[in-house]
């Protein structure tokens, strides 16, 4: 009975994540826009799931700041216009530059024998266009070099930066080419890492998160400009001639 119910959390957790991450991204490319209500029923019907984790995965994102839970709104998709996503971003750079510098002067052998094992299996995920493994990968490579820096307070702190910027993250993975680019920028990072040369990282990485800013940009534009085709082409077909 135990497993039974152990199996069925673990389903429903993966359920959730999957909604989330079907939301976030929305949200993140401007599919959903500011203001929209997010209606639980409408939600479940949707993924083919019970309201369950479709709640959860709404306290997900509430947690990352994409929706707000309002009393007798219920759940809206927050205003976060491009430039603020921008501004986060321009933060997030600098906090990761700081962190990479203190990792490669303070992170043990060990710690760098596993960055080293990360980026290395990242490789098949990338071939295969894996954007969910590579976004897991990508997370844990990040935190690793936070932890690295044997500061727990900035790892905290980035680590809680990072939250609010997970969705914007991961979308301008999907850019073009974008997922071979990241993984080239590790690699040039992995080499000043090696060298011991912490300016040097710090500046591959603020390179590195200003180009997944820059994909984001161009992500959201071509989104946009695929809604704006379908708008018009509906209005032509509707045309009578």
């Amino acid at each position: 009975m135990r497993e039974t119910i152990g199996g069925v959390g673990e389903e429903r957790e993966l359920l959730s994540n999957r909604i989330h991450n079907a939301l976030a991204e929305e949200i993140a490319a401007g599919l959903l826009a500011a203001g929209t209500a997010l209606d639980e029923q409408h939600l479940a019907d949707r993924f083919g799931a019970s309201r369950t984790p479709v709640r959860e995965a709404l306290r997900q994102l509430a947690a990352s700041g994409l929706v707000e839970m309002r009393p007798r709104r219920g759940v809206v998709v927050t205003r976060m216009t491009a430039g603020r996503i921008m501004e986060m971003f321009e933060a997030m750079a600098e906090i990761e530059a700081m962190c990479v510098r203190l990792a490669t002067y303070r992170m043990t052998p060990l710690e760098r024998s596993h960055l080293l094992k990360l980026h290395d299996a990242s490789k098949a995920m990338v071939e295969a266009r894996d954007y969910d493994a590579y976004d897991a990968f990508n997370r844990e490579f990040h935190e690793s070099i936070y932890h690295a820096t044997h500061n727990g307070f900035l790892a905290e702190q980035a680590i809680a930066v990072r939250a609010r910027l997970s969705a914007f993250r991961r979308t301008q993975l999907r850019q073009d080419d974008r997922i071979f680019r990241s993984r080239e920028e590790h690699n040039r990072l992995m080499e000043a890492i090696s060298q011991c040369d912490g300016e040097e990282a710090a500046r591959r990485m603020r390179a590195h998160m200003l180009n997944a800013a820059s994909a984001l940009d161009h992500y959201i534009a071509a989104q946009d400009g695929k809604s704006r085709s379908r708008t018009l082409q509906g209005g032509v077909s509707a045309t009578p001639h």
